[in-house]
């Protein structure tokens, strides 16, 4: 007896299940993750919550303190130019918030998604979602919010507003993720890590520039002179979005709609941007994981990589490998990097910010010579425990001194010609160009008496630099060592350069200005002579103290 099969299994179709039913949504999910890293990120580490919350409370504070004062615009006639220009700046920060804080938000880097089934497209929205969840999207929100208020007036300005106000935090965000997605190569190397390092240089510089900037705005003329930047800024997204408000609340209503309707293309074109960004970086193999297939660049015909600018270098042996070595170091490790770059930049802009202050002179320039002779102290700390590579090439006090004097040239291949260009900077800010000789000998006379007592304080007072820690210069038990060798380096090298100093008052108090010229020859002379002179005085101290300073410069 035989039953004819069921109707339904006659009916049921062969194949795999339609995809469009097993589609998941990835933004619940990416939301989800991100809420969970931050909640994570915070467990096992007092000190971490400490600063989380600490740093979201000071957010929070600076928020409410701006858009009150935002709010408080309303109804000022340059309103307008302030609220533009703050929403140029704070998409000008997160463009480069990527770029300084790789490490900040683990999600910027979507090279750990690669091997996950993902498209494109809806990982674009799970991202860009997830990116509004944090202190920073917050931060945003205010400042957008109190722009909004302080431009918008009637229905019309309302709406937009309503409008402006997401348009903008996206904008950032977008922002944001297209310049991390595009660098994600350079966020996660090395070089990204020197970026981090110099983060905090970078705010300081910056928050000197506003505050320059700031005063003389308010001493010629105030606000009204932000109008013609803020016409320009007004059209550029996501600025456009506040714009937008304005020209709304006025009646300009077809202003209002091409300025919606540049800052809906701007983003959009993000977006596209960091859809093929993406689409790139899942496709693309890194560099660990294929093999070199560059031919390698010849070195020089000695085998010793000294083609191009190195064989410019003396080379006696020992004089082009150890300035090589040391210029390296300054191009490649982090910390000193690091403190070269901070060296640079503040030594260039204390006495520019002087300058542009009013209350500048031309002997500013000697800060940067400062700045700078500092970097001849420790020199063996930057080798750490590998000095003893070093130690191994040093017989004798002749051997000692070469290779002080190596190091003494590579700092003043750089800080010679620095010096030569910050003074002439100061001399054409405060229009002293008479006094420019001057100043430039008395800082070449500085910068070699720091030289001098920067090779005895290496030689006497060596410490070890902690490789771990982004701000972590000195090993534990070490920083009254440290801190001995650059004071008392400093207070000496003011000694030395004492009768220069003393003739720089008397021509000035004398009204002899116009011999200060003398000042030049006088100290290339005298710090090119102290300069030898402290080589000639450590290399003994080197020659007979090398385990001493191997231990010294091994600790961290």
């Amino acid at each position: 007896m035989s039953t004819a099969p069921a109707p339904a299994a006659a009916s049921a179709p062969v194949g795999p299940a339609p995809v469009g039913r097993a589609q998941v949504s990835l933004t619940p999910i990416f939301v989800r993750i991100k809420l969970s890293l931050l909640r994570n990120g915070l467990k096992g580490s007092s000190k971490r919550k400490a600063a989380y919350f600490g740093a979201l409370a000071l957010a929070l504070v600076a928020a409410f303190f701006i858009t009150l004062s935002l709010a408080l615009l309303r109804g000022n006639e340059h309103a307008n130019a302030v609220v533009v220009l703050l929403a140029a700046v704070l998409a000008l920060g997160w463009a480069f918030m990527p770029l300084f804080f790789p490490t900040g938000d683990e999600t910027l880097d979507p090279s750990r998604l690669v091997m996950l089934p993902l498209r494109p497209r809806p990982l674009v929205r799970a991202l860009l979602v997830s990116s509004l969840v944090g202190t920073g999207p917050l931060f945003t929100l205010c400042l957008a919010v109190g722009s909004a208020i302080a431009l918008a007036h009637g229905p019309a300005g309302a709406v937009a507003a309503v409008l402006a106000v997401p348009l903008l935090l996206l904008g950032c965000v977008a922002l944001a993720r297209v310049v991390a997605t595009a660098n994600v190569r350079l966020l996660t190397s090395r070089k990204g890590r020197d970026l981090a390092l110099l983060s905090g240089l970078v705010i300081a510089v910056g928050v000197q520039v506003v505050n320059i900037a700031g005063q003389r705005l308010f001493q010629t003329g105030g606000l009204e002179r932000l109008e013609p930047a803020a016409q320009i800024v007004r059209w550029l997204p996501p600025a456009s979005a506040i714009g937008m408000v304005d020209s709304a609340s006025e009646g300009a209503y077809g202003t209002a709609a091409a300025q919606l309707a540049l800052t809906l293309a701007a983003l959009g074109l993000l977006l596209w941007f960091w859809e093929r960004g993406l689409t790139k970086l899942m496709v693309t193999p890194d560099g660990s994981t294929i093999a070199a297939a560059k031919p390698k660049k010849q070195r020089g015909a000695d085998g010793a990589g000294r083609a191009g600018a190195w064989s410019l270098l003396p080379d006696d042996g020992r004089t082009a490998a150890v300035a090589q070595r040391t210029l390296r170091y300054v191009v490649r490790d982090p910390k000193t990097k690091a403190a070269w770059v901070s060296a640079l930049v503040v030594g260039a802009i204390i006495p520019a910010a002087n300058a542009l202050q009013g209350t500048g002179s031309v002997y500013l320039a000697c800060f940067a010579a400062g700045m700078l002779g500092v970097q001849m102290y420790n020199q063996f700390g930057q080798d750490g425990s590998a000095f003893w590579m070093v130690a191994q090439t040093i017989s004798s006090t002749r051997d000692a001194y070469r290779e002080m004097r190596a190091r003494a040239l590579a700092l003043a291949l750089i800080t010679v010609p620095y010096t030569v260009l910050v003074a002439a900077m100061t001399a054409a800010l405060v229009g002293d160009w008479p006094g420019f000789a001057g100043a430039l000998g008395l800082s070449l006379a500085l910068l070699g008496s720091m030289l001098c007592t920067g090779a005895l304080a290496s030689a006497r007072f060596p410490y070890s630099i902690p490789t771990e820690g982004a701000f972590k210069n000195v090993a534990p038990g070490q920083g009254a060592l440290a801190w001995l060798g650059i004071f008392g380096g400093l207070f000496a090298s003011a000694l030395i350069c004492a009768p220069l100093i003393a003739l720089t008052i008397y021509l000035h108090v004398a009204d002899h200005q116009s011999l200060t010229w003398i000042l030049l020859p006088l100290g290339t002379a005298w710090g090119t002579l102290a300069t030898w002179a402290g080589l000639r005085l450590s290399a003994p101290t080197v020659a007979r103290s090398l385990p001493e300073i191997l231990v010294a410069v091994s600790k961290g």
